[in-house]
């Protein structure tokens, strides 16, 4: 509590950041954290309550009255008050209501215009809030209105201009750098006619994926991109640190999912929630256990008459779900950020099956000399490494073939991969092991 209140007191308002609050509460107890709540100001308290993990939404929204959380809602750019209400509603769909009507018409239908899209759309990440021009506007007059603005703290993050026609359909994009050196006295587009610089814009539209807006970012090098309807107007504009929270949001999502875990769940305190979830992907994983429990009941007899196969057993499917989560983890990632085009999947495969049957054969090898060194057996040695070599050959092929299918039919890659590669690799090991075993040695 003391380290909040000395970071209130030796800050200045426009110098304190959301997400350094953010900080100090995680490290309260219970009770600090209600007091602390109230001594953070509330222009800023809503950004605070979006820095931190979703667990501290309750009681934040529990603390706080609906006036206060209206104030903390009309503060927000237009984006993340669409993220605040939409946690809000989760919590209390009553206090939500009470919250929306509270607040002004145009907060109420900038949020209403977000809702509207798909999380997956561009449209429900972007801000409303965008400095514009039209194209025949002085540029003297466009600097003192951008001014003007940013001292009234109505805009903020802004580095470039967005000039569009009558039609309000977006014409150029300007860096404030190139306004800078603009001759003031003219108007904008004679200023770009001028200076014979390309500022036709690099745009994304409302309806596209948002990975897709993710990826040009990463391509392009940008700090923003303006949104544009289907028409070409103008409607709003996806920030760099929008981006960011959104690439950690998949890669969060992408590591769950591999895991076979639920990212809303395991975010949230109900332990209920988040072990129903889980329990439903440790079912699939109990029915392919005993799949492959099967197949090596199928070989009992060859088991019976040499204990070293029990022994060496494990070491095979091991091997094998190991070469796969490699591959597996290369692809998905790779998918994920857009290295894979439509036409690599055969470069992709041919790869990961060579680097796979590489290894196997060096491992193969050192298994082999093992497997005679521990029990005296040579041909215990060959069927081991012909078996790894097998095991690591499908690791490679199913590590890769899997995310490219699960992605060519629009399925999440990282979603049911390892469930499949884990089937595959325990199935295929045992099976050719004890298969081989039971055709050399028996």
């Amino acid at each position: 509590m003391q380290t909040l209140k000395h970071y209130l007191a030796s800050h200045e308002p426009s110098e304190i950041h959301p997400s350094e609050i953010a900080k100090i509460l995680k490290e309260l107890t219970a009770s600090e954290f209600a007091d602390a709540i109230h001594l953070i100001p509330k222009d800023i308290v809503g950004d605070v309550a979006l820095a931190l993990p979703d667990r501290y939404f309750d009681d934040i929204v529990e603390l706080l009255s609906v006036d206060e959380l209206s104030l903390a809602v009309a503060e927000l750019e237009s984006d993340d008050q669409v993220e605040f209400m939409h946690e809000l509603e989760g919590v209390d769909e009553h206090v939500a209501s009470e919250v929306f009507d509270s607040l002004s018409r145009d907060d109420q239908e900038e949020i209403t215009k977000l809702s509207e899209y798909d999380e997956n759309e561009a449209g429900s990440h972007m801000q409303l809030e965008v400095f514009t021009a039209d194209k025949d506007e002085i540029v003297h007059d466009v600097i003192r209105r951008f001014a003007k603005l940013r001292q009234a703290n109505e805009l903020e993050n802004v580095q470039n201009l967005f000039i569009t026609g009558s039609d309000e359909k977006l014409k150029f994009t300007v860096g404030l750098d190139h306004l800078l050196v603009f001759d003031f006295s003219k108007t904008l587009h004679e200023n770009i006619i001028l200076s014979q610089k390309s500022f036709e814009p690099k745009v994304a539209y409302d309806r596209e994926n948002i990975k897709d807006v993710v990826h040009y970012f990463e391509e392009y090098d940008l700090s923003t991109m303006p949104i544009v309807n289907e028409e070409g107007v103008l409607l709003g504009r996806i920030t760099s640190d929008d981006i960011y929270d959104i690439i950690n949001e998949h890669a969060t999502e992408q590591m769950y999912n591999l895991a076979g875990l639920d990212d809303d769940a395991e975010e949230d305190d109900a332990i209920l929630k988040a072990g129903k979830k889980r329990a439903s992907w440790l079912v699939i994983n109990l029915i392919t256990a005993i799949g492959a429990s099967l197949v090596i009941g199928l070989f009992s007899d060859t088991l019976d008459s040499m204990v070293a196969l029990a022994i060496l057993m494990p070491i095979v499917a091991s091997m094998g779900g190991n070469a796969g989560t490699q591959s597996l983890t290369v692809v998905v990632r790779q998918l994920a950020l857009g290295d894979i085009s439509k036409n690599d999947a055969v470069r992709i495969v041919k790869k990961e099956i060579t680097i796979a049957l590489g290894n196997g054969l060096v491992f193969a090898l050192m298994m082999g000399l093992v497997a005679y060194f521990w029990f005296g057996l040579w041909m215990l040695g060959v069927v081991i490494a012909l078996s790894m070599v097998i095991n690591l050959l499908m690791a490679g092929f199913f590590g890769s073939i899997v995310p490219l299918m699960l992605k060519k039919f629009n399925v999440d890659p990282a979603i049911g991969s390892t469930v499949i590669l884990t089937t595959v690799t325990d199935v295929v090991g045992f099976f050719s092991f004890l298969g081989l075993a039971t055709l050399i040695l028996l």
